[in-house]
């Protein structure tokens, strides 16, 4: 079996597990959780399951990331976004569209394997 790249919407245990799996793997632990009050998603990847952190140009391209999602939001009828945070270890982002979730999380990991130290 494979490990999959995030986990979306699961029960705290299969977050646990998942989060596991990627200590084991030594992958970043992606995670997306819907926020009952809009529907729009909080996204967040945790880098310290493996052994590596993003490079300053990961973070840069988290941050064009984060910015894209943010313009396309602005133009967008009844959003919600309720902000984003840029780290080498923990990065999040809360108001991802649901139909960009999984597009979203794809980006994210890969910035996680191409920029990273």
């Amino acid at each position: 079996m494979t490990l999959k790249k995030y986990i979306i919407d699961s029960k705290m245990f299969e977050y646990d597990r998942h989060y596991r799996e990627c200590q084991q793997s030594n992958q970043p632990f992606i995670k997306a959780r819907i926020n009952p009050i809009n529907g729009n998603y909080y996204v967040q990847i945790d880098m310290m399951p493996c052994d590596y952190e993003f490079t300053i140009d990961g973070e840069k391209q988290l941050k064009k990331l984060f910015d894209d999602e943010v313009l396309f939001l602005k133009s967008y009828p009844k959003t919600s976004f309720n902000g984003s945070s840029i780290n080498k270890e923990l990065s999040w982002f809360d108001g991802v569209l649901p139909d960009r979730l999984v597009s979203f999380c794809e980006k994210l990991y890969d910035i996680s394997q191409n920029y990273h130290s």
